[in-house]
């Protein structure tokens, strides 16, 4: 939740931190954690400095984590799919956000992975490398270590981290292989689309089975431009179900799901391939258009 809180001549010459709790209600120990995350602006610049000294009429723009509001992740037993001194891979549910922001901790896979680490006697802070969409399922990867981030930084960013994602769409694809290769911008809040201008995405499809007026199609994103996926899709005319931005039809979930990723191990010589099913919801949803043979 976002509150916007103004400072009075109450407040006058208290820390942040000290007036943050006063005016929105929170233990001192919460109002420095929300300040640590980046959840505290003041006049609109964030701010990390529990101590600064306020002025009268200064504007705290915070987000408050409401009790309760978000749950404990707990992920089923065969969740985590491979792990070794460097990474781990996990398969995400659909409805979990990648990363924490400053308006939630709990209830992400980050979060999760920094659970995890403890549990496991990791002294580590959690590095996010690449993320998935909130909908979006399947594999995520956690280094356990510095170098480890780097390693995988650098082969997302070189593309050099094959990724074969399953998309359940509505419509009848024109050819059972295809390649999409329109440019793709941000033409609205949290949405993109296919803009001239934009930067160059490039998504190789292939049909995988047919039932009912839905298609089954495997998606290799050879660049990584957000949603690019969701968005070549919908502006082919085969939007994914459940993906309601991009007007698919509704449904218990968003259909996209990453099954697999293929890279070069931290030795230089290892190719590692981790593979993950997709939930019940998605394989019902599916229906005819499953082919455990073509998909995995």
């Amino acid at each position: 939740m976002i509150r916007e809180l103004r400072i009075t001549k109450e407040m006058f010459g208290k820390r942040l931190d000290e007036s943050l709790a006063l005016l929105a209600g929170i233990s001192r120990g919460e109002s420095r954690r929300i300040i640590d995350r980046g959840g505290c602006a003041v006049n609109q610049a964030m701010v990390r400095v529990a101590s600064k000294n306020l002025k009268v009429g200064d504007l705290l723009t915070v987000g408050i984590m409401q009790p309760g509001e978000f749950r404990e992740l707990v992920l089923e037993n065969d969740a985590i799919i491979y792990q070794d001194a460097n990474l781990i891979a996990v398969n995400k549910p659909s409805g979990v956000a990648s990363q924490r922001t400053p308006y939630q901790l709990k209830g992400t896979m980050e979060y999760w992975a920094a659970e995890q680490f403890s549990s496991e006697g990791i002294n580590e802070p959690v590095r996010v490398v690449h993320r998935l969409d909130r909908g979006t399922s399947g594999l995520l990867l956690f280094p356990k270590h510095r170098k480890a981030a780097a390693w995988l930084s650098e082969l997302f960013k070189q593309g050099r981290i094959h990724k074969r994602y399953l998309a359940l769409v509505t419509g009848t694809p024109v050819s059972d292989k295809w390649i999409a290769n329109d440019a793709i911008g941000k033409i609205g809040r949290s949405r993109w689309g296919i803009v001239n201008g934009g930067r160059t995405a490039r998504t190789d499809f292939r049909l995988l089975g047919i039932a009912d007026g839905k298609a089954l199609v495997e998606a290799r994103p050879l660049t990584g431009r957000t949603h690019q996926i969701r968005v070549h899709l919908s502006a082919l005319g085969l939007p994914i179900v459940g993906d309601l931005t991009y007007n698919g039809e509704p449904a218990c979930r968003l259909m996209l799901h990453c099954a697999e990723l293929e890279l070069q191990g931290y030795d230089g010589v290892e190719t590692l391939t981790f593979k993950a099913l997709p939930d019940s919801n998605f394989i019902n949803q599916c229906g005819g258009c499953w082919e455990p043979s073509e998909v995995f």
